[in-house]
Parts: C-alpha cells; sequence; structure tokens
C-alpha cells in the first residue's frame, strides 16, 4: 500500500482536485474499461488482480500493467465483483461542438445535480434510450467522480457527457433547432400530452429546488409528471427515465405507422 503508484491511484478515486491536476481519473471492472478502451480513451495504467484471474478484454501487450496482490487489490476496488480490473485513464475535455446530433435528436438536460449516482443512473437511461447525449449544466460534480462513474456502470463511456454552463446549453439547443421541455410543476401540461417526436431536450433541475428561471424562460414548453401522493416530486434519475421513455414511445409509435 505505500507503492507510489497505489498512492497515486487512491487519491484520484478520492479527490477531485486530484483528478483536475493531473488531468486523470480511475475506472474499474472488465466491462467498464471495455467500453472507455472503445470509446477511445487512452489507458494509463491497469491494475491487475492475477489471483482473482481476470479475463482482460484487449490486446494486453498494448497497455501497461501493475500486478497487484488480493489485499491490495480489496483497497484499491470499491466493488468486490469488478472482476480484479482497476484502471487509470486519461481524461478528455468533451465539448458541446463533440455531439454528433442524429437526423431527429434526443438530449437529456440536467442543472445542477449534485449526486454522482444521480447523473449515472441518468447516463444509464440515456444509454438505454440511445440519447444523443447527456448535458449537465453549471455542474456540481465533476463528470470523472468515481461514483458517478460506478453507478453508470460503463455509460458515461457509451453516451456523449458534457459538461457546460446553462447559457451555453440554451444557446446551443436552440441554434440547433432542439426544442426545450422543462420538467416542472408550475404552469405545465401532463408530459405524455406533448409531442416527443421532433427534436427534443428534456431538462430536469434538482430535487429541493428545481429548474433555475434561466430554464423556465428558455423552454418551448412545461412539462410534468402526475403525482397522486402527498410528496411532490420524484428522484431526479427516475424522472429522466419516464419523460426519456415517453420520447421513445412517441417515436416507436410514430415509426410503426409509417
Amino acid at each position: 500500500m505505500q507503492n507510489a503508484n497505489i498512492k497515486r491511484l487512491l487519491q484520484l478515486q478520492q479527490k477531485s482536485a486530484e483528478r483536475r491536476r493531473t488531468k486523470l481519473f480511475v475506472t474499474e471492472g472488465q466491462r467498464e474499461l471495455q467500453h472507455c478502451i472503445e470509446a477511445g480513451y487512452e489507458i494509463d495504467t491497469i491494475f491487475w488482480c492475477e489471483q482473482i484471474k481476470p479475463q482482460l478484454p484487449f490486446q494486453s501487450n498494448r497497455y501497461k500493467i501493475l500486478r497487484v496482490s488480493d489485499e491490495v487489490y480489496a483497497k484499491i476496488a470499491y466493488r468486490g465483483t469488478t472482476e480484479g480490473v482497476v484502471a487509470q485513464v486519461v481524461a478528455r475535455q468533451h465539448t458541446l461542438a463533440d455531439i454528433q446530433l442524429s437526423d431527429n435528436p434526443l438530449v437529456i438536460v440536467i442543472e445542477s445535480v449534485e449526486k454522482p449516482g444521480n447523473i449515472g443512473a441518468v447516463l444509464r437511461t440515456a444509454d438505454a434510450a440511445n440519447a444523443d447525449a447527456v448535458i449537465v449544466c453549471d455542474p456540481l460534480t465533476d463528470i470523472y467522480n468515481p461514483n458517478l462513474l460506478r453507478s453508470s456502470l460503463g455509460a458515461a463511456f457509451t453516451t456523449p457527457f458534457v459538461a457546460c454552463y446553462s447559457d451555453e446549453c440554451v444557446n446551443w439547443l436552440k441554434t440547433n433547432n432542439i426544442q426545450i421541455l422543462t420538467a416542472q410543476l408550475q404552469d405545465a401540461h401532463y408530459y405524455y400530452d406533448t409531442d416527443m417526436t421532433r427534436p427534443t431536450a428534456i431538462v430536469m433541475g434538482t430535487e429541493s429546488t428545481g429548474l433555475t428561471n434561466q430554464w423556465r424562460t428558455a423552454a418551448d414548453s412545461h412539462i410534468k409528471i402526475p403525482m397522486l401522493g402527498h410528496l411532490d416530486s420524484l428522484n431526479v434519475a427516475v424522472s429522466a427515465a419516464i419523460l426519456t421513455f415517453e420520447a421513445v414511445r412517441q417515436r416507436m409509435t410514430i415509426n410503426k405507422k409509417r
């Protein structure tokens, strides 16, 4: 555990300042690492627990691999089911200009969502729905936070994923003629009564305060989910899944009719 490589790895896992300074981040698991490699990320170092006998999902002679003991691996791996592989990866700076939109884009936007696990869950929804991108506006956590990457189960590498300011995102959406649908309770229509078959961005804020006025003003329409109990909000990741798959349902229905 006193090895310099292990110490640096732990620093990257624990401190966002260290990730920013070194431009490195950590991911773990064979599936996650495979998605990372397929997305074109540069692998800095792979930590491999030989006793677990992992099957490396790539040509191992292309990468720097450090073998670690069971004891060390237990300290550096967050999950016991990550199959003996933890990797140190070179971070990439994604921008709105990097997003390649489809003919009929579907984009998920979340504003100032703080919990990494929620962002990771939104990324999994985006992957399942084959959304064009997930955009995190005015982020309160960095996009390479280990908890975010773990909860995304590799979706952080399979779906275009950008962090930016809200005004940048609004301008980009309007430039690309993508309608803005904001999830909010005030002055809103039920989501299933709203046309999502054309280029659409579904925009959500935090559970505690919702979206800022900037997004409410920029919206083409306000949408809401029926709340039949005593509470007035859902977890943001749950809301994202409901609204995103309504867009998928509408688009599949239109395609069937054609």
